[in-house]
């Protein structure tokens, strides 16, 4: 390193995908600091005491089936710096009226005997890539490029390339069409766009590779490890240091930016050309988040009692209820149905929790900047399909799209998903369909969820934007 920089790298942001960028140059023997605006760690894996002392609440990230399958971070002696996985009896359960429900399980064969006469279809869908898990995560959690295993992706892409409301087709019941929209519309985008079935499919998938599981203490745990390990390589983290100009950072060959487009731009701003700058400014934010956290004084009264084995359980009734939710959000508006995603991590996790109550956490996607309360459409949602549930709640606390931005910065109005993952701006994040992580600017990098793979806890973007510094500064 020359005497003329402090450090190697910085890296602006402590979320799970800025330190796993730390991490891998500092496995390379290079000197690297980590910058962190809040006093404490994590971005979107941040776990607090929202409503009382001992119950601690996920506040945005909860269950983690790309994190457990991550090709970097399940490289990492993780476990060594206090992760623990926790997989709950059911991975995922999707009720409907009248008491039945839908359910993936670990076991790929005890869920296709579950799903009756569509079974041998959605095994058909998922076990391709299932068998070459490892090969596949590392394809798609990955920049453009050549895949190692074209024809295995090629025959994903027939499939995933089709909006979901296309795929769900194939198969004949109700309850398995209702659970592939709950899979789906975890991307936040109209079930009628393409690319949703890709998400159905990849996160379907991971339930039997290697499940939808929590961390024991909260979603914390993954970077509190993550941070612990950097350490131990002798990586530095600074808590509490906001970064509004580049001169604020310390001198070094390279910056990593674990933000989003917007924020970057007022850090770097005439530092970009200005044709960079305005593509820049175009990087379009997806669909806002409404959540609502709760003590309970007793688990969730669920008709069907899968559901209260289940660590998520997607709530919305039918795929065409769903379908219609999510356009409806996509367009600007209100509905009294919306779409929810409820976990359940204090079954399986009791150190969140004390005194034998329950912690849940539920939140639906509304329209991008929205202060609209959905707390009473959530819970007549959740009433729907567990009556009395209303009767057990001690405590809760809401966060609407605008307040998520305010909490977090780099969530743009609301968008905990780092941005619109449509088909026109998947493969081209944040600017660039090449070299996504790289900026005109010299040194300087995205590492955050903007450039592929986008959104989710798995580090794969902070690894990916390292690689690219290795190649090109170190």
């Amino acid at each position: 390193m020359s005497s003329t920089y402090k450090y190697d790298a910085v890296v602006v942001g402590s979320g799970p995908n800025g330190l796993a960028a730390a991490v891998r140059l500092a496995q390379k023997g290079h000197s690297v600091l980590v910058l962190e605006s809040e006093e404490t760690i994590g971005g979107g894996t941040r776990t607090k005491e929202l409503l009382r002392p001992g119950f601690w609440h996920d506040v945005c990230s909860a269950a983690h089936p790309i994190g457990i399958s991550s090709p970097f971070l399940k490289t990492l002696p993780l476990h060594e710096h206090g992760l623990e996985w926790i997989q709950p009896e059911i991975p995922v359960a999707h009720p409907l009226d009248g008491g039945e429900a839908a359910c993936l399980y670990m076991d790929l064969d005890k869920t296709c005997e579950s799903l009756g006469v569509d079974g041998d279809t959605y095994r058909n869908l998922v076990e391709p890539a299932l068998k070459h898990w490892k090969d596949f995560t590392r394809d798609i959690l990955a920049p453009f490029g050549l895949p190692s295993r074209p024809l295995l992706l090629a025959r994903f892409g027939l499939n995933a390339m089709q909006p979901a409301s296309s795929l769900v087709k194939r198969f004949r019941n109700e309850e398995t069409r209702a659970l592939f929209a709950g899979i789906a519309a975890h991307s936040m985008l109209p079930l009628d766009k393409p690319l949703t079935s890709a998400i159905g499919l990849v996160l379907a998938t991971a339930v039997h590779a290697g499940g939808w599981p929590v961390a024991k203490g909260g979603s914390r745990a993954i970077t509190n490890a993550l941070a612990s390990y950097l350490k131990s390589l002798g990586g530095e983290i600074r808590t509490g240091t906001k970064v509004t100009s580049m001169d604020q950072i310390p001198p070094s060959r390279a910056v990593l930016f674990d933000l989003a487009p917007k924020n970057v731009l007022k850090i770097v701003g005439d530092g970009f050309p200005s044709g960079y700058k305005e593509k820049l400014g175009k990087f379009r934010y997806g669909a806002g988040a409404f959540k609502v956290d709760y003590i309970l004084s007793e688990p969730v009264p669920w008709t069907n009692a899968l559901c209260g084995k289940a660590g998520t359980v997607h709530l919305g009734g039918t795929f065409e209820e769903i379908a219609k939710a999510e356009k409806d959000m996509s367009e600007g508006r209100d509905t009294e149905r919306p779409y929810v995603l409820l976990g359940q991590q204090s079954l399986v996790d009791t150190s969140r929790v004390k005194g034998g109550k329950q912690t849940l956490w539920t939140y639906c996607h509304v329209p991008n900047g929205s202060n609209v309360d959905m707390t009473e459409a959530i819970e007549s949602q959740i009433e729907r399909f567990a009556p009395g549930f209303r009767d057990l709640i001690e405590a809760k606390i809401s966060i609407n799209a605008r307040e998520f931005e305010a909490y977090n910065a780099n969530y743009v109005g609301g968008d905990i998903n780092a941005g619109n993952q449509d088909i026109w701006q998947q493969f081209s994040r944040p600017v660039s369909m090449c070299a996504p992580d790289a900026t005109p600017a010299e040194g300087l990098y995205f590492c955050s969820s903007a450039p592929p793979p986008g959104g989710g806890v798995h580090g794969m973007c902070g690894f990916h934007a390292a690689e690219a510094v290795l190649r090109r500064e170190l």
